[in-house]
């Protein structure tokens, strides 16, 4: 009985233990099978990732290439507009992906380059019919610096008609930053291959370890013994059709899926391999855990279950963990996609931000140019309107020669040029600028100085004007209609006796800033957007622009707004005031020792005694009509009366011209009387009729009056010209100039004759060489050379003639005046023998002060 019973649980626990072991067995057959599917769907999962990581690198080179060729054609469109595009080409600045420039005008074989040297479309082959966004692209050769490159050309048309063609040279290099750093943790290979060439013109950083003989196809192929004629010819055909392929094969002893991606319509390609293991690894993974679990089955049920069910788990995780990591993949290449768009679209925001700048200026050249032609018969007017132009033309010139050295801005290697100003120059060159744009809006521009004890300062006044004009213009643009705008200098407590405290202050009660954007004002390409400012053209780089400079200039800038109240920036720089700085021998010598202020403004008055005390002139306050006719006829009696009266326009009891007609009567008439106004007031032309009578704008300058001051001496007669302008004469001068340029020849020749110079003109350097042998030694007293001349330029001629055995070859003065306004071009000059270089357009004062100079010495 027991042995039946024995045998009954031996029989059932062998069919427990082949039933653990068919259930075991099956549940191993399920779990094998898994396994494969797991592994087989991972590797169809790793193919497909590859897939879309190609597409991904082949749009970025493809968005590259297309922002390439949008760049050009928008240079072929500014090539049109441009006076002298040859120059412009010779003068532009490569950059990371642009090695070469040329243009090729219509009707010539040969063009010229940024580089210097000729160009000609026959050192380029446009066979392959590739083209890039419209444009021909040609094929892959090693450019003159040994690196792989391509060329595109877009023609300039103009009128409907050809006029040349715009051919750019871009690196294959330049993608390498776009591309993504590292690919299947590298171990796998990418390079870039030319499609015509087959040849192997980029392998990114990061995307594999470069095998030695990888130059072409055939190399590549040859090196991984990828031989068999099929797969050859299969590869060749998709090559010719511009397909895509994936094939597999063994590569160093190693399984992997070599690759050919087209690029472009199969003009280029991305090719290279990944070996299996490296796109099995997360399958590889998934099996060895579940053979652990089989093995852990075998050991207890409960515990196989357990196991099971954490490897399940831990399977979920690696699969979250894949997810999330080819999110991070694909992010990365978005991201360097995007930088890329960046990168080519900032080209496009650097020529609309610089027309900003430019028109604000132009405005004003053009607005009071307009004025000119209808006050033409006015002699005051006329000299009013051509110092603002002329005040306007010198901002501009200095943003034009900031645009062409687009190199100092853009590696922040700006220099400051330090030398004296004048607050009221400073201040007049502004207000020319935007007293315009705010009439144009009907808004109240107010100008205020006070608190400051030295006019002359030491300092960039280019930048200077800069910061005051992005910020007064933003100003204008963001203050509605009849709005108002104050711009304020003040003076601070001086930190030491050398230098002057100033702050800058520009406030409107505009729509303001959000506290948001506060944080980001001072960012480059950053507006305010709102339903009210988006009406308002900017391109964002101004406050940015404007902070760097105050940085540079060693102040601060600080920002404070509220939406619909208003903003207020203020600027705070200190200046060296100049040594010796005081004119006093111009009061002394014109008689003047006293003076009365009438204002109804204490610091206004205030400020006028302070700064005329510096110029040992003594100066009375009187804040009524009244008390300043009691003071006139109190120094009337004592027989020591004031030589100047300066009063306010609007005084509160009488208006100005009244109050100055009682004036006149008790004093003597050589005493000028001037009257402060604010611009655009009427009755300007009433005041012009009156003997001794002018007009002063607010607010007060010594600069301003001294130089009112002058123009009554002249209007009566007494000597007008200056010391310095008596110095500067060139009266009983002769010249020998070079010049090519019929109106530059004009221009000079109109000088020279103004001036009472003798002079002679010859086209080229050549001829002024000639010139030179024949004359006789002292028959000139300097030459003037331009530089960019024909037959012979003016740094050879300037060689020549310092060569000659003749004694007074190496003395004539030789001054260099020429439109080549670099640092470099300076150099240059200097070198070729040239004592000096004034830069067109030619500043006529300068112009004099560096003769008389040369000549004296």
């Amino acid at each position: 009985m027991e042995k039946r019973e024995n045998r009954g649980i031996k029989d059932k626990s062998l069919s427990l233990l082949l039933s653990i072991i068919l259930v075991f067995s099956i549940l191993g057959v399920v779990v094998f099978s898994v396994a494969r599917q797991i592994s087989a769907e991972m590797s169809a999962s790793a193919v497909s990732n590859l897939s879309e990581s190609l597409d991904l690198i082949k749009c970025t080179i493809e968005a590259i290439m297309k922002k390439e060729a949008e760049y050009q054609k928008l240079m072929a469109q500014e090539l049109v507009v441009i006076q002298d595009p040859e120059e412009f080409i010779r003068r532009y600045e490569n950059n990371q992906s642009m090695a070469k420039i040329s243009l090729i005008l219509e009707g010539e074989e040969e063009g010229i380059s940024n580089t210097g040297d000729r160009f000609s479309e026959a050192e380029l082959d446009f066979s392959s019919g590739a083209t890039v966004d419209g444009l021909p692209i040609s094929k892959s050769y090693l450019n003159y610096m040994g690196t792989w490159a391509y060329t595109m050309k877009c023609p300039v048309v103009k009128d409907g008609r050809e006029i040349g063609v715009l051919y750019i040279e871009y690196i294959y290099d330049s993608f390498d930053k776009s591309l993504p750093n590292g690919f299947y943790n590298g171990k796998a290979m990418l390079y870039i291959m030319d499609a015509n060439s087959e040849r192997l013109v980029l392998k990114p950083k990061g995307m594999g370890e470069r095998s030695a003989g990888h130059v072409n196809l055939k190399d590549f192929y040859r090196a991984n013994n990828i031989l068999e004629e099929e797969l050859l010819k299969e590869v060749s055909k998709s090559l010719k059709q511009g397909k895509n392929i994936l094939f597999y094969h063994d590569i160093r002893g190693k399984s992997s899926l070599n690759y050919m991606w087209s690029v472009n319509g199969g003009m280029i390609y991305l090719i290279g391999f990944v070996p299996i293991e490296a796109i099995q690894q997360e399958g590889r993974t998934v099996n060895q855990n579940i053979f652990i679990v089989v093995f852990v089955m075998l050991v207890a049920f409960f515990l196989c279950c357990l196991l099971y069910y954490l490897n399940h788990r831990q399977q979920n995780l690696l699969r979250k963990e894949q997810e999330e990591e080819r999110e991070i993949y694909n992010k990365q290449l978005a991201e360097a996609l995007q930088a890329a768009q960046m990168a080519n679209n900032s080209k496009t925001m650097f020529l609309s931000n610089m027309s900003h700048d430019i028109r604000t200026p132009m405005n004003a050249v053009l607005g009071f140019t307009i004025l000119l032609a209808r006050d033409a018969e006015n002699p005051d007017k006329v000299r009013e309107y051509t110092k603002k132009i002329m005040a306007s033309g010198q901002h501009l010139l200095s943003l034009i020669n900031d645009i062409l050295d687009v190199s100092k801005i853009e590696s922040g290697k700006v220099v400051l040029n330090i030398e004296e100003f004048t607050l009221n120059d400073l201040v007049s060159s502004v207000d020319a600028i935007i007293r315009p744009m705010s009439k144009v809006k009907d808004q109240h521009f107010q100008v205020e100085v006070t608190g400051v004890k030295h006019e002359n300062l030491m300092g960039d006044v280019t930048r200077i004007n800069q910061i005051l004009i992005n910020l007064l213009s933003n100003a204008v643009k963001y203050t509605p209609e009849k709005g108002n705008i104050w711009f304020r200098i003040i003076g601070l407590k001086q930190r030491s006796n050398q230098y002057e405290h100033l702050r800058i202050e520009v406030e409107d009660d505009g729509y303001g800033m959000t506290p948001q954007f506060l944080t980001t004002v001072f960012d480059a390409f950053t507006r305010a957007e709102n339903s009210t400012t988006n009406k308002v053209q900017g391109t964002g780089l101004g406050m940015a622009i404007t902070k760097n400079i105050v940085e540079l200039m060693g102040g601060t800038i600080d920002v404070s707004s509220e939406v619909n109240k208003g903003t207020i920036f203020k600027v705070d720089l200190e200046f060296r005031i100049p040594e010796g700085q005081a004119d006093k021998k111009f009061w002394e010598n014109s008689g003047i020792s006293r003076i009365l202020a009438v204002d109804s403004d204490p610091e206004f008055c205030e400020n006028i005694q302070t700064l005329m005390g510096d110029m040992g002139v003594w100066v009375d306050k009187a804040f009524s009509v009244k008390e300043a006719m009691d003071h006139i006829q109190t120094r009337q009696k004592d027989g020591d009366g004031y030589h100047v009266v300066l009063m306010d326009w609007d005084m509160p009891e009488i208006d100005g011209i009244r109050t100055a007609e009682k004036i006149r009567a008790i004093m003597p008439e050589t005493a000028p009387i001037f009257l402060f106004t604010s611009h655009d007031i009427e009755g300007m032309d009433e005041v012009h009729s009156e003997e001794n009578i002018g007009i002063l704008a607010k607010p007060f300058f010594v600069s301003a009056l001294k130089e009112r001051i002058m123009e009554l001496q002249e209007k009566n007669g007494e000597k007008g010209r200056t010391e310095a302008e008596t110095d500067n004469s060139l009266e009983g001068l002769r010249f020998l100039a070079a010049e090519d340029n019929e109106i530059n020849a004009e221009i000079l020749e109109e000088i020279l004759e103004m001036e009472g110079a003798a002079f002679e003109v010859v086209e080229n350097g050549k001829m002024a060489l000639e010139r030179f042998k024949e004359a006789a030694p002292g028959e000139f007293d300097a030459i003037l050379m331009d530089v960019q001349m024909p037959v012979m330029n003016g740094y050879e001629a300037t060689k020549a003639i310092r060569a000659m055995e003749r004694e007074d070859a190496g003395k004539i003065p030789i001054i260099a005046m020429t439109a080549n306004a670099f640092a470099e071009d300076e150099k240059e000059a200097l070198e070729a023998g040239m004592n000096v270089h004034v830069a067109k357009p030619i500043d006529i004062e300068l112009l004099k002060k560096v003769i008389r100079q040369c000549v004296r010495n």
